[in-house]
């Protein structure tokens, strides 16, 4: 339907699609800004007092995602002390982390602290706008930001984040660019966080990953005995499993992951490019109340930064200089796209 005929259906386009800013009053979450966006049967919410990370996202009314036990909540003063860190750890659509740092906290030789996940996921954006607007016949949504980690005589590092959502696509589009605004080359690692939750994750679901490998990141997920694309009932206190997948892609480097349920007929799809994130990893725990998959493209390993300095191989963005990151999640709801999605995983990993 083009813009025509939508507009003389409604008296306003809020009839079917919004973007409202909106300020949370409960518990740790109190005052912290957040902006809910709606088109249609799609429905998330940027905080934007944390990077504009993505809390929720809904489809049909059903949440799709993960939240931990400390839910939503605003920035907290434990949330760069080291393990500390997990207490504020949400889960969500998706969290930022870096740029110093991803996975566990690290202490360099001469004892500067390198929190969990990095600082970014709990800083507050700036400059942040939202709007609706046709473009064309496209009505888009969008929200935008900046989020800077900096240090007096230390880094000075930029994030450019844009989300944007077109009604009738249940889709929602990433695109952050990095800038390196000091005169120093600086470490940037960054890895996005994706975190899928019940009751799209159940027993009977699927992790679609067109994987080439496997490996185990510890001695607890080498000795799980279910599968990693397999997902199970919770159990109390199983141990957390993480794989380090190696991905097929297309020539152009397109590849995705997914979690596909067909007793639902759901399934959410993150995708991007292993040019721009040649790391993959995959969190899985089935313990009750901590129930969740993680889909985590990034550009460094999960190993962490002392991992890259051991190697020598840490990222840097050059002084003056930008990297821009592509994500892109969908809801497929139509059993033929859920078909074609496991054929493309086929096709990718070189399966008849």
């Amino acid at each position: 339907m083009n813009r025509t005929e939508t507009l003389a259906r409604v008296g306003s386009m809020q009839q079917l699609a919004f973007v409202r800013s909106m300020r949370q009053e409960d518990g740790r979450a109190a005052g912290m800004r957040t902006i809910e966006v709606k088109n249609g049967p799609l429905c998330f919410t940027a905080m934007a007092d944390k990077a504009l990370d993505v809390a929720r996202l809904e489809y049909r009314g059903q949440n799709l995602t993960f939240t931990s036990k400390p839910s939503l909540n605003g920035r907290n003063p434990f949330d760069t002390h080291g393990l500390e860190a997990q207490r504020s750890i949400m889960g969500g659509l998706f969290f930022t982390c870096g740029f110093e740092n991803i996975g566990a906290p690290w202490r360099d030789p001469q004892g500067r602290e390198y929190p969990m996940h990095g600082r970014l996921r709990t800083s507050p954006a700036e400059h942040v706008g939202h709007d609706a607007a046709w473009e064309g016949d496209d009505y888009v949504l969008s929200v935008h930001g900046e989020v800077r980690e900096a240090e007096l005589f230390g880094e000075n590092l930029l994030l450019r984040r844009r989300l944007s959502t077109r009604l009738g696509e249940p889709a929602l589009e990433l695109v952050d660019e990095v800038v390196n605004e000091g005169f120093r080359d600086e470490p940037m690692m960054l890895m996005y966080h994706c975190n899928i939750g019940w009751p799209l994750l159940a027993p009977g679901a699927e992790v679609v990953i067109p994987s080439l490998g496997a490996e185990p990141r510890n001695e607890d997920a080498a000795a799980d005995p279910t599968p990693w694309s397999g997902v199970e009932e919770p159990r109390p206190e199983v141990p957390e499993s993480v794989y380090l997948h190696t991905l097929a892609a297309a020539d152009d480097g397109s590849t995705f992951a997914g979690v596909v349920n067909d007793g639902l007929g759901l399934a959410l799809v993150v995708e991007f490019s292993t040019r721009e994130f040649p790391c993959f990893t995959q969190w899985k725990s089935m313990a009750s109340g901590d129930y969740v998959v993680g889909l985590e493209p990034s550009n460094s390993s999960v190993h962490g930064r002392g991992y890259h300095e051991a190697r020598g191989d840490l990222h840097r963005l050059p002084a003056q200089s930008s990297e821009t990151k592509h994500l892109r999640f969908t809801v497929l709801d139509d059993p033929a796209d859920i078909a074609a999605l496991r054929r493309r995983r086929d096709a990718l990993c070189g399966r008849p």
